[in-house]
């Protein structure tokens, strides 16, 4: 996101407050887009084979009033999600600081089939983090509404539906003080749904409610029983406020197990492992540098990390260095076994991102023995002692290298490629680029390649094969903004927010 960290002084910003046989993912079409990085697991690991990248298909907001910083915008915009029956689903922002409403739209079309008010607000934050929405097996929308709330639509693809709003303390008690209860509890991450319809999410209070509720995690199941637990409960340690912001939980590949940060005053915390139905905690690690190990890491609001979970069960998690800039402000990708008890080797990226499963069928230049690989973000910010070579990598999970910028040990790099766009901000520094502005990456199997999008307006096709970007189409003039995902709907239809704008991709009409 330009690590527009520094262009806003970072530290006063941030302290201020080929199918494998052996994917147990099932993704395919019965699994639409359905939250963030695709699945519960949030691989963003497609099985469809997304369309060339001729044309822009149509075009909607998802910010009617974005407020820019100069030429930057500080606004994370979550996924927009896919139905099996081809309807686009996502929040759109109505007011300058707060305000918003839930919009369904034909896939093929851009044609508005729906919208719903919602009376969430944001909880304090620095840049803007999304509202959370999810869609459940059977085809429920559940999305974030006031006072820890969530709403519901059904039948989302057609013009009306069943609709109902659940809070996971008791919807009576919700009822009999909804002043209180909006104005204290917020829901603060994106919203996980499970194979069964079961919902998770992070909640902060910020003042007394009755009943007496702590920041947390909360469990909201398909029958509407509610259920949460505290932060600090969850992690054993009294100092833990509470999840960080943008933050999605994950589920192991059974679903029996759930994965979550947790953060103190101080931005350090433990990445957790919950029974996913009792919300008992059955693991957690001390997040830790990965140049550092005896120093915790960061954990940032204004990051979007969350956890992913490999086809092996292994929990991948990015945080943020322990000491601003020693990494060049790129944090790490820390990697762990489904226990939380084995730390394995680092990605040397990870403060902002969630990294992608590839399957290592579709890099034919590797003949290593993983069989899956991972891509991430692998940008190296100018301005903060990085060279402005922003690349993407695939990395192998399981293989290591020296970290050419800390000589850590890291991942090892299978491919990398460098932003196509010279960034003219920094054209003293030789081969400095425009930056990658994603924080999931969508992986099409089908065609061995990536979707991303860069700074630079454009969005491009990373073709595995070949390590080349064989397409290109311009979105916007570029701007330097936050990060957002890529997204492969149903049909093939690509989906890419930048500037603020939902941008629906495909090809040439015959």
């Amino acid at each position: 996101m330009r690590v527009q960290l520094h262009r806003l002084h970072f530290s006063r910003l941030l302290l201020g407050c080929a199918m494998m046989p052996w994917t147990v993912l099932a993704q395919s079409i019965a699994l639409p887009w359905s939250g963030h990085g695709h699945d519960p697991q949030h691989t963003a690991l497609s099985q469809v084979a997304s369309k060339s990248m001729q044309r822009i298909l149509w075009q909607t907001p998802v910010d009617l009033a974005p407020q820019y910083v100069g030429t930057t915008l500080y606004a994370h915009y979550g996924s927009p999600l896919i139905t099996r029956q081809n309807t686009v689903i996502f929040p759109v922002k109505t007011g300058a600081n707060d305000g918003f409403r839930i919009e369904a739209h034909d896939a093929v079309t851009g044609a508005l089939t729906w919208t719903l008010p919602t009376s969430y607000t944001l909880p304090p934050h620095n840049w803007v983090p999304p509202l959370g929405l999810a869609l459940t097996p059977k085809n429920r929308l559940y999305y974030a509404d006031s006072g820890g709330t969530v709403s519901y639509r059904d039948t989302p693809d057609a013009a009306s539906g069943a609709t109902g709003r659940i809070a996971f303390y008791g919807t009576s008690n919700y009822t009999a003080d909804a002043a209180t209860l909006d104005a204290n509890v917020r829901i603060n991450t994106p919203i996980t749904a499970d194979r069964y319809g079961n919902i998770y999410f992070g909640f902060i209070v910020s003042g007394t409610t009755t009943p007496a509720l702590q920041s947390g995690i909360a469990r909201i199941a398909e029958d509407g029983t509610g259920t949460w637990v505290s932060a600090a409960d969850a992690a054993g340690d009294s100092s833990i406020l509470r999840l960080p912001h943008n933050l999605a939980p994950a589920l192991s590949n059974n679903h029996k197990t759930l994965y979550l940060a947790v953060m103190d005053g101080n931005s350090f915390g433990y990445l957790l492992a919950l029974d996913s139905r009792t919300l008992a905690t059955t693991g957690k690690v001390r997040l830790k540098d990965a140049l550092s190990p005896t120093d915790d890491a960061r954990l940032l609001d204004d990051g979007t990390a969350t956890p992913m979970v490999g086809p092996d069960g292994d929990v991948y998690f990015g945080v943020f260095e322990h000491s601003w800039g020693v990494n060049h402000y790129r944090g790490w990708l820390r990697h762990y076994d489904a226990t939380l008890t084995q730390s394995k080797a680092s990605g040397a990226f990870g403060w902002d991102h969630t990294p992608s499963v590839v399957p290592a069928a579709l890099v034919p230049t590797y003949h290593g023995t993983s069989k899956y690989l991972l891509l991430s973000k692998y940008n190296n910010y100018a301005g903060v002692g990085g060279d402005g070579i922003n690349k993407l990598a695939v990395l192998d999970p399981n293989d290591t290298m020296a970290d050419s910028v800390t000589g850590a040990t890291v991942m090892k790099e299978i491919l990398t490629i460098t932003g196509p766009t010279p960034d003219d901000e920094y054209s003293y520094i030789p081969g400095a680029v425009r930056e990658w502005c994603v924080n999931t990456v969508a992986i099409d199997s089908a065609k061995k390649s990536a979707i991303v999008h860069s700074e630079d307006g454009k969005v491009y096709r990373w073709d595995f094969k070949t390590n080349t970007l064989i397409e290109a189409l311009t979105l916007t003039p570029g701007i330097g903004e936050a990060y957002t995902p890529s997204v492969i709907g149903v049909d093939g239809t690509i989906y890419v927010i930048a500037n603020a704008i939902l941008f629906a991709i495909g090809e040439a009409a015959p």
